[in-house]
């Protein structure tokens, strides 16, 4: 799902619809209803239905990741590309999963825990000063950049990285979002330069200087590619040009490397068809936490059926899903027949009805809240295959981040009366819209309401059951279908087009941290002209000042209560109608022992195996 304010904005309009209404999940055209509980009672507070139709699929490997088998060749089934290569510029989850093996950032998510990185390149972790405006992080000794590089990475390596996605010609889509506030840093990008808030002590420290105390934010994003060591003296020559060749120049420091010639230069990356990776034979395994039980990876693009891929997969050998989602429509057999080759976690992220508060009709609160009283959510996210697919989202702190229990859990807030029947309550409705001023207890207004929404299903067919809801409750709407692209850069993402409503949007976490979610998407500062992902375009001074305060606040228990805090008073504001925490699920060929990531949602090809 779309991400921080940054990357959007836009690394491109379709970025931002994609990763993760896409890129992090990929949605199929099928809808189904799924094997389970009661749809309408498994959304109430009732605990994690999603989590328990998936036991005994291989979503349990995660538990005992290294117990794969060496050797062999396997092949990755994709629809689209990475949207770049380069560490520094990538924003999508699918690639993020496939640098992870290729490279050794300062830290990385295991599979089975996406609550907390683990140290990688980094020697332990990052320690943050009490006032949050130093970050410091020891670096292993050790590990080795591959050929022609070939030298021992230090923490130079690292500083350089983070320089060179301020510059223009890498233009790194997260860095102004969590390392803006580096002393020093430039204030857009430009040509490169050295940002004396970033110090190297010596050849393992490595020294954040802040201007402000939002260090933790920091320390969270030093988990993403950004923190991949790139060597200066190498990579320099390529980072000149506009954009930057060195991702297709790129050294690694990983167990695997992309194919590449004596002079660095990648052979085995054919943009929008291949990925060939083999073992990288400099990798110094240093402390390093991954098997990398595969000989090879052989990654295709090109595979836009998901249908067709599902079932070649499942009748094949050594394969497995990239950047595709098994349908919806098959969830019900697979589940049944094919439990060991499916796996699912959580994306870390919701989905969600946005509507404008900035002006009428949505600007009365009493309005926002019977809508949100009198909608069937359930309704909306059995488009999206149902419970299998996601618990229904009451609040906007996705499970297993910290202030997710703090927000009430699987339960909405108690005090939101209007949260609490997913299925609707249009008795409940009718008061609120009494209070908003209209006596029948349903919208009275002359305004029409319009939605804009991607054409294309499962989010065609949730627009046309939110624009059947609002009729109902008597607002008069009108429904504008339009390609994914087109609905974020001329619409959703434009607030002065004067949508009123966008059925298809959704945002997924950057790290395990909730600023990730709450900040880019409701922080009234973050409302831009375009590229603007704060969809209700909510811009309340208290709410505002919560998340600036909540940005500062490094202590871990505090600060999950601090963000906490902000989720139940953007709730208050009913700006939103969150239907569904999304689940991403991956299918592997029988012969595959697949182990999931959390944090990427793909399969890990660190410990993904042959049987």
């Amino acid at each position: 799902m779309p991400r921080s304010p940054l990357r959007a904005l836009l690394a491109s309009a379709v970025l931002a619809a994609t990763l993760g209404l896409a890129a992090c999940g990929g949605d199929e055209g099928e809808q189904a209803q799924t094997p389970g509980s009661d749809p309408a009672a498994s959304g109430s507070g009732d605990g994690n239905v999603t989590e328990e139709l998936f036991a005994g699929t291989a979503a349990d490997n995660r538990q005992n990741p290294d117990e794969g088998k060496r050797g062999g060749k396997l092949t990755m089934i994709s629809n689209g590309d990475v949207d770049y290569i380069d560490p520094g510029q990538t924003y999508y989850t699918y690639a993020f999963g496939i640098l992870n093996a290729l490279h050794r950032p300062l830290y990385s998510y295991l599979p089975g825990n996406s609550e907390k990185p683990v140290p990688d390149l980094a020697a332990g972790d990052p320690e943050i000063s009490e006032d949050g405006k130093t970050v410091t992080v020891e670096l292993r000794e050790g590990v080795r950049f591959s050929k022609p590089v070939d030298r021992e990475v230090t923490s130079a390596d690292v500083k350089y990285a983070v320089e060179r996605a301020y510059t223009a010609n890498v233009a790194g889509p997260y860095v102004g979002a969590y390392f803006g506030d580096v002393i020093g840093a430039p204030k857009k990008p430009g040509d490169y330069r050295e940002v004396r808030g970033i110090q190297t002590p010596d050849d393992q420290t490595l020294v954040f200087k802040l201007s402000k105390g939002t260090g933790a934010a920091l320390a969270g994003a030093l988990a993403m590619p950004i923190s991949i060591p790139v060597p200066k003296e190498y990579a320099m020559k390529f980072d000149r040009r506009n954009p930057s060749e060195y991702g297709n120049n790129q050294v690694f420091t990983g167990p695997y490397k992309i194919k590449n010639n004596a002079d660095g230069r990648l052979v085995g990356y054919q943009p929008g068809k291949r990925i060939e990776i083999v073992r990288n034979p400099e990798y110094a395994g240093v402390d390093d936490f991954r098997p990398a039980f595969a000989d090879e990876w052989d990654i295709r693009a090109g595979n836009a059926d998901t249908a067709v891929a599902a079932r070649r997969i499942l009748s094949g050998e050594s394969m497995v899903t990239g950047d595709i989602r098994p349908p919806a429509s098959q969830l019900r057999r697979l589940l049944q027949d094919n439990k060991e080759s499916l796996s699912a976690v959580s994306g870390g992220g919701w989905r969600m009805i946005s509507m404008d508060t900035s002006r009428p009709p949505f600007d009365d609160i009493n309005v926002r809240r019977a809508v949100i009283a009198g909608f069937d959510r359930n309704a909306a996210r059995q488009q999206r295959g149902g419970e299998a697919l996601g618990p229904m989202a009451q609040h906007f702190i996705s499970p297993g981040l910290p202030g997710f229990d703090e927000s009430g859990g699987f339960n909405a807030p108690e005090e939101f009366d209007w949260m609490q029947k997913p299925e609707g309550d249009r008795e409940l409705a009718a008061e609120y819209f009494r209070k908003a001023g209209f006596e029948s207890g349903k919208f009275e207004g002359s305004e029409t309401v319009l939605l804009v929404a991607d054409n294309a299903d499962p989010d065609k067919s949730v627009a046309q059951i939110a624009e059947q809801q609002l009729r109902e409750m008597g607002f008069k709407t009108k429904l504008r279908l339009v390609t994914r692209d087109t609905m974020f850069t001329k619409f959703c993402n434009v607030p002065k087009s004067e949508v009123h409503v966008c059925p298809s949007v959704g945002w997924a976490l950057d790290f395990s941290d909730p600023q990730t979610l709450l900040d880019p998407t409701f922080n009234g500062a973050n409302i831009i002209p375009t590229g603007n992902s704060n969809w209700p375009e909510l811009d309340v001074p208290e709410i505002n000042r919560q998340i600036e305060d909540a940005k500062l606040v490094t202590d871990t228990a505090e600060r999950a209560q601090a963000w906490a805090d902000v989720n139940k008073a953007i709730v208050a504001q009913a700006p939103s109608i969150p239907y569904m925490w999304d689940y991403q699920t991956v299918l592997a060929s029988p012969n595959v022992r697949g182990v999931q990531n959390d944090y990427t949602t793909t399969w890990d090809l660190n410990f993904t195996s042959l049987k």
